[in-house]
């Protein structure tokens, strides 16, 4: 049985990941650690939420499981 604390600390997790690379692309295209700052921040509570909802979706799914 996978809890749903798991998938929350795997949302959590990664999106720490992603959030320091977009970021990251951010600053490198734009040259302004401000602006890097600002889109981290905004997409760190956006792509979060979707990814929760996206696991889920992908958890309840029987696709590719063989029984």
């Amino acid at each position: 049985m996978i809890h749903k604390k798991r998938h929350i600390a795997k949302t959590l997790t990664w999106r720490i990941v992603g959030t320091l690379d977009t970021m990251l692309i951010g600053y490198l295209i734009t040259g302004n650690l401000q602006t890097g700052l600002s889109m981290g921040g905004i997409e760190l509570f956006t792509k979060m939420l979707l990814y929760y909802l996206h696991e889920r979706v992908w958890y309840s799914s029987k696709f590719g499981v063989d029984k």
